[in-house]
């Protein structure tokens, strides 16, 4: 009853506002029709300056949603929030005029206004603005959130993210921090010699990374096209093209379920360094977060989500095989594919899980199976794990000593995944034969096991250098830095299923 209350007096509000416009309206002050307004001072600044402001009597303007309003008589405060905060204003009927102080009286929060005045501070030490004129730029036709209770509710902050943002400064400030990341990780990877560059979002081929794609159709060209499931491809074909250090910062779709740690488009950078392996790329990536963490003005230590997350040691480093060994007393490396299939079930038995194996039973699988179901919600401090098995690695290189491993590793946060690196496969003949293992994958019911391609096996023939290269999941570091305990707290416009 007291959601429908809520609304009949929402409906309500709009109708008296809806009101209110067509009134000005036909007085002919369509705030709507105003095109620009010249903003001399955001309200950070007038606080910044506020000396050197009230030393030259200077008259300034600023603008921005009125948030807050108090009339009293013949003389008001309100406060009006811009993208940097807010500011008082003092409007009196003597220095506007009774017409115009009369109209003013009839705005409503959530309007947005012009104000032109000089700075002051009032009795009870508050920088404020003492109006002497001001225009209404734009009306708001429905009601904003109450006041002090603010936005609760989660749907309706992730669907109107609009009003989110009016409403709650955390919110603002997150962004403004997604901002910052960004910026500073391009300037760290600017700084060492990396080209941005641009490559299509629409592919002719599910490649690049084990995932679903979405499915989409070029009409023109009469064919099926799938958006972008990763850069890596096309990024490895610029290395062997010539260009030595490349990244790319863009969006990723992969058709998977939404949750607290998944949104089915997500930012990401990949980047390729020619002459590096994977553990040039390791180093690099902990020297990236450090110059990132320091850029925000963050300390060392950071709590997310009562945990504190210290970025200030040497991150920890282990193998796939010595984690699981740790976990689960299962040292893989001296198994064979039978073998391991034996003990994986004695230890699903002992854990009193389940006694199935999962559906691809191989050596690598295996091994994979047991990361995921035992050390992976282990590795809470910034962890990475190296050398992973050839079959859920087609891109990386084997190493020497052990063919059933490859080259690569992924960093850890908080039990969650945020970056995949590999010493690259720059071998033709081997990369056809994995892409071929893939393809079996896919035959055998795995649609997210990769397509062969054949061009990019072709441009591997014309040689490419030894390379080491890394993706890494921006959301997630956004998310670490600020808190956020949902993937959806730091993207704009998360996906959502329609309410229709």
């Amino acid at each position: 009853m007291e959601n429908n209350n809520e609304q009949i007096c929402a409906k309500e509000q709009e109708r008296v506002r809806l009101e209110k416009f067509k009134a000005l309206q036909k007085k002919g002050q369509d705030p709507f029709l105003n095109t620009k307004y010249n903003v001399t001072k955001r309200s950070v600044e007038v606080v910044k300056e506020y000396d050197a402001l009230v030393k030259a009597a200077q008259e300034i303007s600023v603008a921005g949603r009125i948030m807050l309003k108090r009339v009293m008589g013949k003389a008001s405060f309100f406060h009006i929030q811009d993208e940097d905060g807010r500011i008082q204003i003092y409007i009196s009927q003597n220095d506007i005029g009774e017409k115009a102080y009369e109209e003013f009286k009839d705005l409503d929060l959530g309007d947005i206004v012009g104000v032109r005045g000089k700075a002051f501070t009032t009795k009870t030490g508050e920088i404020s603005i003492h109006a002497n004129s001001y225009v209404l730029l734009a009306k708001s036709l429905k009601p904003l959130p109450d006041k002090h209770a603010g936005l609760t509710d989660v749907e309706q902050k992730y669907r109107e993210r609009y009003v989110d943002l009016i409403m709650n400064e955390e919110t603002r400030e997150t962004f403004k921090t997604r901002t910052a990341v960004i910026k500073a990780i391009r300037e760290f990877y600017d700084a060492q010699g990396f080209m941005e560059v641009d490559t299509p979002a629409l592919a002719t081929l599910m490649s690049g990374a084990d995932a679903s794609p979405f499915k989409t159709r070029h009409n023109a060209l009469g064919m099926d096209m799938y958006l972008r499931v990763a850069t890596e491809l096309p990024l490895k074909r610029l290395i062997v093209g010539g260009f030595e250090r490349v990244y790319e910062i863009g969006k990723i779709f992969r058709n998977e379920g939404v949750s607290t740690r998944h949104n089915p488009e997500f930012t990401s950078i990949e980047l390729y360094a020619a002459y590096m392996d994977y553990h040039d790329i390791a180093k690099q990536t902990e020297e990236m977060f450090r110059f990132v963490i320091e850029k925000l003005g963050k300390g060392k230590k950071i709590d997310y989500q009562g945990t504190i997350i210290d970025f200030g040691k040497p991150w920890q480093k282990v193998t796939m095989v010595d984690s699981v060994k740790k976990e689960t007393g299962i040292d893989f490396k001296k198994l064979t594919e039978k073998q391991a299939q034996t003990e994986v079930l004695k230890l699903l038995k002992k854990n009193k899980m389940k006694p199935e194996l999962p559906n691809e039973k191989t050596w690598g699988a295996l091994l994979n199976f047991c990361f995921e179901e035992f050390v992976e919600k282990t590795l809470i401090q910034p962890t990475l794990v190296f050398d992973y098995p050839v079959e859920i690695s087609p891109l990386a290189k084997k190493r020497q000593d052990d063919p059933r491993l490859t080259e690569r590793f992924e960093g850890w946060i908080y039990g969650r995944e945020f970056c995949n690196a590999f010493s690259e496969l720059n071998d033709p003949i081997d990369q056809r034969e994995r892409f071929l293992m893939q393809e079996a994958r896919r035959e055998a019911g795995n649609d997210e096991a990769q397509q062969m391609d054949e061009d990019f096996v072709n441009a591997l023939k014309y040689g490419m250098p030894p390379t080491g290269g890394i993706g890494i999941g921006i959301d997630r570091v956004v998310m670490f830095l600020t808190n956020s305990p949902s993937i959806r707290d730091v993207i704009l416009f998360p996906t959502m299923k329609p309410l229709n």
